[in-house]
């Protein structure tokens, strides 16, 4: 697999200025100068640090769900909040969120149609072909494994129009199939001109992966070109 080159000459999707969110018990992002950050069209940006260190606030600030202190955010111009900013991002979480009575491909089409997605059911087959789901594409997703949980999260965040994927450690209880297909999906997809920020630690994703963040303690330790050792370092191992 090579690598990609750098989306960073794209346009700008995502733009943070001077963000702050603070808990009050010395938790969240931003310190007192706050993080700056511009994320390009075709950049697959790796937000890498320990446990702690604010990546999944830094992810519900940029897509709305967490009400920043301070500072302001922006998807393609359009403020965090807005109708435009959030029909342009979509938001896969660590914690998957489904309807215990729809199935797969309900869940699908109830997406897909909410964000009037064109051709979406040749993809939505592609996608369940991908994550060996199409033998389960009736069945309910309360009923399946935390992993295939997983694979139905990921589905439902793809099938969507976006220009800004964020997502929060998308690899967590998928089989290795699984990991593969969404290291391939996830290049493909930046490729395509969309804006990826992606809160992992996952080594099979830095030859896909054209930038990487390291937060500590709320703030940006690192930005720069991902590399396995850099992620070590960033992680604390």
């Amino acid at each position: 697999m090579t690598k990609r080159k750098s989306g960073s000459a794209g346009t700008p999707v995502l733009t943070t200025d001077e963000l702050r969110k603070d808990y009050g018990d010395g938790q969240g992002v931003g310190g007192e100068d706050g993080v700056d950050l511009v994320v390009h069209a075709g950049d697959l940006v790796m937000l890498v640090g320990p446990n702690g260190a604010g990546k999944s606030t830094l992810l519900g600030c940029c897509s709305g769900l967490i009400e920043p202190t301070g500072g302001s955010l922006a998807v393609e111009g359009f403020e965090i909040g807005s109708v435009e900013a959030r029909a342009a991002t979509s938001v896969i979480p660590d914690d998957p969120v489904l309807y215990d009575d729809l199935s797969v491909w309900e869940h699908i089409e109830y997406v897909a149609r909410m964000h009037h997605t064109d051709d979406w059911e040749s993809y939505a087959d592609d996608l369940l072909e991908w994550f060996n789901l199409t033998d389960r594409a009736d069945d309910l997703p309360s009923t399946f494994s935390r992993g295939l949980r997983q694979k139905t999260s990921l589905i439902l965040g793809l099938i969507r129009p976006f220009r800004l994927l964020l997502v929060d450690e998308p690899f967590v209880g998928l089989d290795t199939p699984g990991q593969e297909a969404l290291v391939e999906i996830l290049g493909d997809v930046a490729s395509e001109g969309a804006a990826i920020l992606c809160s992992t630690h996952q080594l099979d994703l830095v030859p896909v992966a054209t930038r990487c963040i390291g937060l500590r303690d709320g703030e940006v330790s690192y930005d720069g070109e991902p590399t396995a050792e850099q992620i070590r370092t960033l992680v604390g191992g």
